[in-house]
């Protein structure tokens, strides 16, 4: 299916591949910064997941329309490790965090995916085709589920109170 996009759909996608290849270039960066093995494996999850978002991005913008349904493998492989990061998150509370690194680290990527999550809205609510907000949806749902990893993994550790 073919597209034809608006200058505004247009300049709102431009936005949002320099935030997926930014997205990428912290999780990449931050993966080989961090000091815990745990961490570092969610973040490479999610390098993978926002090169995912950033070839969708770039067919979107290429004049295609992707199916969300063939993006389905890193986005199940995403939600398996938010799902055993709450488990561990459930067995280890209480637990402190001595490598204030790592939590530096995640305190920029749950900041980042909150930005990122909400610059999706606008897009989303900016389109005309119906199949592209579908798309640009299933992309900022994959986003709320980073930051959700996130502040579960720094809840775990003792880095994040919400009280």
């Amino acid at each position: 299916m073919s597209v034809n996009l608006t200058q505004k759909e247009r300049a709102l996608l431009e936005d949002q591949r320099q935030h997926e290849q930014l997205c990428i270039q912290k999780y990449t960066n931050y993966a080989n910064q961090t000091q815990d093995e745990e961490l570092r494996q969610l973040l490479n999850t999610y390098a993978a997941q926002e090169r995912e978002h950033l070839n969708t991005i770039n067919q979107i913008l290429n004049g295609q329309v992707p199916n969300v349904s063939q993006q389905g493998h890193q986005g199940q492989q995403g939600q398996q490790m938010l799902q055993n990061n709450q488990m561990q998150s459930q067995s280890s509370q209480g637990r402190t965090m001595s490598n204030q690194g790592d939590a530096t680290i995640c305190k920029d990527l749950l900041m980042t995916e909150k930005y990122v999550s909400s610059t999706y809205d606008t897009a989303i609510f900016e389109c005309r085709d119906s199949n592209i907000r579908q798309v640009l949806n299933h992309i900022q749902k994959e986003e709320q589920q980073h930051g959700e990893g996130i502040f579960n993994y720094m809840q775990s550790k003792g880095m994040y109170n919400p009280q």
